[in-house]
């Protein structure tokens, strides 16, 4: 295959990490591909700009939250000015823009390899139980409220603590009444309806990464359980494992909605019981972790979207170590210039 220059975006390698360096390192080791990287940030301190064995060139992009043609305007440019085959998309926030432009963008010439915008709705927390069921494992008893009465009625019916949810973003515990009333009011002031109220249920985090090729088929699947977290809830330190109820699940879960793209299901075992708690529609920020492993997740989304030879297997090794760390670089001031001034590097 000749040589590809792939766009990765969510490049900010910080206490709360994107996803982007470790797929553009996953890239980087895939023997069979030859890809230049091109850096997609959105902010000029981020770390992955400044990695200059890893991202071979580097562009600021505007937030997605803005103006769109803004954001195609600029991976138009470039496009045209240094070349831009292919994207991988890594935030939540980025998937609808590109979900509703891929069309378009690859009349551009800049193929991408992503969820549908129906698939991209099942990370909704109030899909969650439906998705549950579907494959095959459990789900904690929840109430969706829109209103100070159906919050106090929920409150009732499932006790505390319980956690309290938007649709997409944020979630907190209450352990009193009060409680689930103030995080209510700050989740609907920032994200608006519908509210999730969920029982809290205890065990072991553990969570699984895979790949979909659209069509029903796994381009891999890793298990892992959490070791250690941050303060802000992402794993610092994992093992890999084989729950073959939460494994099981993942592979229906790409067979019944023949999802295509990355994804990570975050589940809670307790004892032989597997609830769902979250979806993620994209690739984790510790993906890197199945990289590692021998299950190269990034590869195998370009080898499928390139009509590429795909591993005859995809199996991974259990009790495998993963520890995060932090690393300093120094550098000359000219790329942070460049990329301020210019908005490139």
């Amino acid at each position: 295959m000749e040589q590809l220059i792939v766009g990765v975006t969510g490049i900010n390698a910080i206490d709360n990490p994107g996803p982007g360096v470790g797929v553009a390192r996953s890239l980087k080791e895939a023997d069979d591909l030859d890809v230049k990287i091109v850096g997609l940030a959105y902010d000029a301190m981020d770390p992955g700009i400044y990695m200059d064995w890893l991202i071979d060139k580097a562009y600021l992009l505007p937030y997605p939250s803005g103006k769109h043609e803004a954001y195609l305007e600029r991976l138009y440019y470039i496009k045209n000015s240094y070349g831009l085959d292919f994207i991988l998309p890594n935030l939540d926030a980025e998937l609808p823009l590109y979900i509703r432009y891929q069309e378009e963008l690859a009349e551009h010439g800049i193929g991408t390899f992503i969820p549908s915008r129906e698939q991209f709705r099942l990370r909704g927390k109030d899909r969650l139980a439906e998705v549950a069921k579907t494959i095959g494992i459990d789900f904690p008893a929840s109430e969706v409220v829109t209103s100070y009465e159906e919050l106090h009625k929920a409150v009732e019916k499932l006790g505390l603590p319980l956690m309290v949810k938007g649709a997409f973003y944020k979630a907190y515990r209450a352990y009193t009444t009060q409680e689930a009333v103030g995080h209510y009011n700050s989740i609907v002031a920032e994200w608006g309806y519908p509210i999730i109220v969920q029982k809290v249920v205890t065990g072991e985090e553990m969570n699984v990464v895979g790949m979909g090729d659209g069509e029903g088929n796994s381009l891999g699947l890793v298990g892992i359980k959490k070791m250690w977290i941050t303060s802000l809830g992402k794993i610092w330190t994992g093992i890999t494992i084989k729950n073959e109820q939460m494994l099981d699940a993942a592979a229906r879960f790409v067979e019944a909605y023949r999802w295509k793209g990355g994804f990570e299901l975050e589940c809670i075992v307790s004892g032989d019981t597997v609830y769902l708690i979250e979806i993620n529609p994209r690739l984790p920020a510790w993906s890197y972790f199945a990289t590692g492993v021998g299950i190269n997740l990034p590869a195998n989304l370009l080898r499928k979207a390139y009509k590429q030879p795909l591993p005859e297997q995809f199996d991974y090794p259990a009790g495998k170590l993963y520890v995060r760390y932090t690393y300093e670089m120094v550098t000359d001031l000219t790329p942070f210039s460049n990329i301020t001034t210019r908005g490139e590097k």
